[in-house]
């Protein structure tokens, strides 16, 4: 049985020993199943399908280059799924659940995977319960719905029964530890935050542009085959035609390139102290225009300090921080609480534990706690000072002095106390809680960026006013009540006085007017707003379901973790948009080109096999794209799929002008028979695609910044394999070194027509 003052540490040690870790063990997937997996999806199937049929021709050879390459691309991916693996199983670490426990005699916090049988936990508002508990004393509001599927939160007190998973939305109770670890009643307890991987919006909307070029390759193809039909081709030079187009449209790279850049962005967010809850909030931050800011912890020091007394009829200082204490919680996560009792115990004051304790409620905006006065039972209530001014007989003096006190940056809390229906108030506590440092330079810094900020506080519009003065929001004040159905981050900078429900109305009223919000919140009545908004971040100082609510959560107090996810977001959509462009446009010159050839030699100018090869070979260049350097944009991105298309559009044509023009000389000029053009035509496709990727890398011109150690390597090993195909003979006749030495440097040249092009086309079409 567990005492009053929770277990020993020795004992807890021993339970541990026998219970195990509070978790339940995952079980891990085979590696080799793994690997196997990358094999049984539409892109290898097409390969595999190109295997079967070059060797139904007898190409035997052909076929075991392709199944080589196959398997070269499925290891790959391979090995960049468990780099992405492993960034998600590094934020569930950093994620874990806290909780807060008894051990000898005294409150702790510990990771909720160490919490054992036995154990006196503390569930306060906004908590997550960490194991299966049995509540010994308190009340609270339980939000059980995802463990047992009641879909209203229920009303527990001393002897009631909850479960893992269940959340606290009101009030605070002590509950005994009953089961953890798989004994628990849903037998998973620390996998409350699941980390999510799915396809973004974004990728989504890509993959539809790419399934509109493939419908658009099929046509091409369609109308070749017809071609060739007409012109009596041999049907397995139809065979391999078909082949050939087909392959040109598979985006081979695009879900690896997508997976990559999102897992190496969280990688880069982690160090720089923020932790996405999803692979899909990295590019999510490059898009918001709108960011709701809490003030404490964010805009503040979140140092609260009980700066100032005052005491009214009758009461004294001492007195008026003695009942403060009474109404403020022992051992809980509540800032103001904690302020309170810190205050309390350097004054020495060690006042009697009170009958009874209704924790803060948000609703409501006060605590309230029961205590023996004189052998009368009297009632203490702490909170906002408008609050309890209504509930409770205030002085004429009182008001004057919280808006004085207010109208310095302090939090002005009303204290009132006396026997039920004679509650009188007793004086004020303000609590000072700083401006950041950095919070002004940060808020401009963010301006830069094109992203307006407006401070959301539940504190009074005074004292609200008084810190966005220091940190530069000097618009005007909204009051929570007037918050319209639709409004823009101009109309106010400050939102005072709000509830949480409020927040969600804010959110909700900005993107009625067509922003991306970002929320910053930290309690578990933030969670509506946190889901609500397209990028959801949890301060520091968050509770367990805010962040389970947020895409972001920061490690760090203040707004930098915010920039620098705005700019890590903005860098990685870079990234993808220039994989994107260069694999839109690619789609569109090949198909083309095939034609062209087609309608030059009569042939196809490109075997299944040297598509294959050309396409892995590009791989090694595409996906180092998401390593590469990239400038953050100057403002909000979005997919403008339009524009994006156009550009695709625009440069594909020049690069086909390009790639047909070398052809026909090869063809016209030099008169070079099937095989060598064959050739050709794949080292003509392997140089330009170098040309293109340093063009249209930089938004601005080519020369603008250096590109990154692993695009060169990869764009000299690409140019090494085209050059080996096309010097040794190797599944193609060989080619003259002259002839690859003039291709090199004509692509070279080409690359610079190609940035002239695309510079005024970018300028045209916005894309910066």
């Amino acid at each position: 049985m567990t005492l009053p003052e929770g277990l020993s540490s020795e004992a807890a040690r021993r339970l541990l020993a026998e219970a195990g870790y509070n978790e339940v063990a995952e079980p891990k997937r085979s590696a080799a199943l793994a690997l196997l997996g990358h094999f049984w999806a539409p892109v290898p199937w097409m390969l595999e399908a190109a295997v079967l049929l070059q060797a139904a021709l007898g190409d035997y050879l052909e076929a075991g280059v392709i199944a080589g390459l196959l398997a070269f691309n499925a290891l790959l991916s391979f090995v960049q799924g468990t780099r992405a693996e492993a960034a998600l199983a590094a934020l569930k670490t950093r994620l874990a659940l806290t909780a807060s426990v008894k051990r000898d005699g005294a409150w702790i916090e510990l990771p909720a995977r160490e919490i054992v049988p036995g154990d006196l936990v503390k569930l306060s508002l906004g908590a997550i319960v960490p194991a299966d508990v049995k509540l010994v004393s308190g009340a609270a509001l339980l939000d059980q719905s995802m463990i047992t599927g009641e879909s209203l939160p229920a009303e527990a007190g001393a002897g009631a029964v909850t479960y893992a998973g269940a959340m606290v939305k009101r009030g605070e109770a002590e509950a005994l530890v009953t089961a953890t670890g798989a004994r628990t009643y849903s037998g998973r307890a620390a996998e409350l935050v699941r980390i999510a991987q799915g396809p973004s919006a974004e990728q989504a909307t890509i993959l539809r542009v790419v399934r509109n070029l493939a419908l658009f390759n099929g046509l091409v193809l369609l109308a070749m085959i017809l071609y060739g039909l007409a012109h009596h081709m041999p049907a397995a030079n139809l065979v391999a035609l078909a082949l050939t187009v087909l392959l040109a449209s598979v985006p081979v790279a695009l879900p690896a390139t997508f997976t990559l850049a999102s897992a190496l962005g969280a990688q880069r967010l982690i160090r720089l102290g923020v932790l996405p809850t999803r692979l899909s909030a990295v590019h999510d931050a490059a898009s918001m225009d709108v960011l709701c800011s809490d003030k404490t912890g964010t805009l503040t020091q979140n140092l609260l300090q009980a700066s100032a007394l005052r005491g009214f009829q009758g009461f004294s200082e001492t007195d008026v921080l003695a009942l403060a204490a009474a109404a403020s919680s022992e051992g809980g996560k509540d800032p103001v609480d904690a302020a309170i009792r810190a205050a309390a115990r350097d004054r020495g004051l060690k006042g009697e534990p009170p009958l009874r304790f209704v924790p803060f409620d948000p609703a409501k905006k006060y605590a309230q706690a029961t205590i023996m006065r004189d052998g009368v039972s009297w009632s203490v209530l702490k909170g906002a000072f408008a609050t309890v001014a209504a509930l409770a007989k205030a002085p004429p003096e009182a008001e004057a002095a919280a808006n004085e006190l207010a109208g310095r940056g302090n939090r002005v809390l009303a204290i009132a106390c006396g026997p039920a229906g004679a509650l009188r108030v007793a004086g004020l506590i303000a609590l000072g809680d700083p401006p950041r440092a950095d919070a002004a330079p940060l808020l401009a810094e963010l301006a830069a960026l094109g992203i307006s900020t407006v401070m959301v506080t539940g504190d009074a519009a005074s004292t609200a006013a008084a810190v966005g003065k220091t940190i530069g929001l000097t618009g005007r004040v909204c009051p929570a009540a007037a918050i319209p159905e639709r409004v823009a981050p101009s109309d106010f900078a400050i939102y005072a006085g709000v509830f949480p429900e409020d927040k969600y109305r804010l959110v909700k009223a900005l993107q009625k007017s067509g922003h991306t919000v970002g929320m910053c919140g930290d309690g578990a009545n933030d969670a509506p707003a946190l889901r609500q908004a397209e990028i959801g971040v949890a301060v520091a100082s968050a509770t367990d379901v805010a962040k389970s609510a947020a895409g972001l959560v920061l490690t760090e107090p203040g707004l930098g973790g915010i920039v620098a996810a705005v700019k890590e977001g903005r860098a990685t959509f870079q990234r993808i948009l220039t994989y994107t462009i260069n694999a839109l446009l690619k789609k569109i010159e090949v198909a083309l080109f095939l034609a062209g050839g087609l309608l030059m030699t009569g042939h196809a100018v490109l075997t299944p096999m040297l598509m294959v090869l050309l396409l892995v070979a590009n791989d090694f260049l595409t996906m180092s794209l998401t390593t590469d350097r990239a400038r953050p944009s100057p403002r909000p991105e979005s997919w403008r799929i339009g524009a994006i298309t156009g550009a695709a559009v625009g440069l594909g044509l020049v690069k086909l002008a390009f790639s047909l023009t070398v052809l026909a000389i090869g063809r016209f000029g030099v008169g070079l028979e099937i095989g060598p053009l064959r050739t050709l035509a794949f080292f003509t496709m392997v140089v330009d695609a170098q040309a293109t990727v340093y063009a249209i890398r930089e938004r601005r011109r080519l020369w603008s910044s250096r590109p990154g150690v692993w695009v060169v390597a990869s764009s000299a090993l690409d140019i090494g394999i085209g050059a080996l195909v096309a010097l040794s003979g190797w599944l193609s006749p060989a080619l003259g070194l002259g002839a690859v030495v003039a291709l090199i440097a004509a692509a070279a040249v080409f690359a610079f027509v190609l940035d002239a092009v695309k510079a005024p086309l970018f300028r045209c079409l916005g894309i910066v």
